[in-house]
């Protein structure tokens, strides 16, 4: 018996781009027009999905993986030109920043400097309405809002350092010391705020927007927290930590063929026995959020809820960790009710253990395929699309690969002769058309494609390149680049093999 209820996702196509990536004079994508109008780009070349990476506040590295708060949206996002129309900014208040000198890249130093003092303007002009809508939101959000709102407030107070290097009773969330302290913090904890009431505001317009041009929104879960977080900070009993607060293992996976002495993530894990004693209330909340953003929701490192690889905190690499069980079928019957209709999608790629393997038939979850890994191992490869069941989505390649046209630059002649054999094409210049042509064409019920393959891009426009820190999460697309003429090409594509939404 299938442990969720949710129905087949309809045939369709999609795209993978991260609201970062959208076009705006802004120094980043943001919630605005830019995202409407690639919805309305999205419609007519007959997409049904739009694959978003996570859409938290980042810190230090920028990585959407890696956030303040796993409930909290990135204030990054906010739309600066919606704001100007409520009279909360002012045209050449916006134009007179410098927001990085390469439209075609963000620069997230610049967006430090001067994102949230622009942010603060339009806060001290708003504050006195006493907005109705703003209350009701903190008292709906309460859950979450005040603790996250008093951690980003102390971490301007402490230089956005670390939240393990700030005062004994700050770091340890110790009530008195917090309320001691509150009354010089409050217009702080109020911008905080604020700017999620904003954000969410702003998203939930874009939502509708989305479903009344038939585009589904598709999220992205990163299964931990961040070690600097308000999750981990306001809840340490949900971790594994010692008394004085520090991981006693963080996360990761063992050594493979990619990596010799494995990935050390760093993030804590969960206490799930703690975790399961209130029938994974933290849990519950947080898919409830994630139904509140999207229809679809993709679960990074699926594996990870069955069986998990515990590495010892003062372990500098992931060689010396262990695996240990994770809360498996227990933890999808206790979501059933609270994700309502959200559908989930479980990222079981890489090597899955046969207690993986288990929990995504006991859940019935579709998993994923992603064709870049298709061609290195003959016939076998469970990647290449004769092998696909319906119910999976297939990547041409996600946020962590190259894109299609830099991958294949750099294949050797025995994996580039074999693709070019399946794909049936003559020249290696055609690859990445084919790969694209082969998703759309396979039985996997969704086909998503990164922007960038779209437009035949190298890996100038990757998105993330793992375990290599900076210059990631950076590319953008611009609006001329949208053209009627990609739009048709998709929509032909997507009609041939039966996904567009009229089908």
């Amino acid at each position: 018996m299938r442990l969720t209820k949710q129905k087949a996702l309809p045939r369709g196509a999609g795209v993978l781009l991260p609201i970062s990536a959208l076009p705006s004079p802004y120094g980043i994508g943001t919630l605005g027009k830019a995202a409407e109008n690639f919805i309305d780009f999205l419609q007519e070349a007959g997409q049904r999905y739009w694959s978003i990476l996570p859409i938290g506040p980042t810190g230090f590295g920028d990585s959407p993986y890696q956030s303040f708060s796993a409930f909290a949206g990135n204030p990054y996002f906010i739309d600066l030109d919606s704001l100007c129309q409520e009279g909360l900014l002012y045209p050449n208040e916006m134009t007179a920043i410098d927001w990085g000198e390469d439209p075609t890249l963000v620069d997230y130093g610049k967006l430090f400097q001067s994102r949230l003092a622009l942010l603060k303007k339009a806060f001290s002009r708003a504050r006195h309405r006493a907005e109705g809508a703003y209350f009701s939101f903190c008292t709906q959000k309460q859950d979450w809002l005040d603790d996250y709102a008093v951690f980003m407030t102390l971490k301007e107070r402490f230089g956005y350092q670390s939240f393990s290097a700030w005062p004994t009773a700050l770091r340890q969330h110790k009530a008195d010391a917090l309320q001691e302290l509150r009354p010089e913090l409050e217009e702080s904890i109020a911008f905080w705020k604020y700017l999620q009431f904003l954000f969410f505001k702003q998203w939930q317009h874009l939502r509708a927007y989305a479903e009344e041009k038939g585009i589904v929104l598709m999220g992205d879960l990163p299964i931990y927290v961040a070690p600097d977080s308000a999750d981990l900070w306001a809840s340490p009993g949900l971790f594994q930590l010692d008394q004085a607060g520090h991981p006693t293992a963080v996360a990761g996976v063992p050594p493979d063929r990619f990596a010799k002495t494995g990935q050390r993530w760093g993030n804590p894990l969960y206490n799930w026995t703690a975790m399961e004693q209130d029938d994974f209330a933290w849990w519950k909340r947080r898919i409830q959020a994630a139904a509140g953003f999207y229809e679809i929701l993709r679960i990074d490192h699926f594996i990870g809820l069955s069986r998990y690889y515990a590495i010892p905190a003062d372990s500098q690499t992931a060689e010396r960790g262990e695996w240990r069980e994770g809360p498996g079928k227990r933890l999808f019957t206790a979501l059933e009710e609270a994700k309502g209709t959200l559908c989930l999608v479980a990222e079981d790629l890489g090597v899955m253990t046969e207690e993986g393997q288990s929990l995504l038939a006991n859940t019935g979850l579709p998993g994923m395929k992603v064709l870049e890994f298709a061609f290195d191992s003959g016939a076998e490869n469970a990647h290449l699309p004769f092998h696909y069941p319906h119910n999976c989505v297939v990547y041409g390649g996600t946020h962590d690969n190259e894109t299609l046209t830099g991958f294949f630059a750099q294949q050797t002649l025995a994996q580039t002769a074999f693709a070019q054999a399946y794909l049936q094409v003559d020249k290696k210049e055609e690859l990445p058309q084919a790969v694209m042509r082969a998703a759309y064409a396979s039985v996997a019920d969704v086909a998503i494609l990164q922007a960038q393959d779209w437009l035949l891009l190298g890996n100038e426009a990757r998105m993330n390149t793992p375990a290599v820190l900076g210059g990631n999460w950076r590319w953008r697309i611009q609006k001329e680049q949208l053209t009627p003429q990609l739009a048709a090409h998709l929509r032909a594509l997507a009609a041939l093999y039966g996904r567009t939404p009229a089908n």
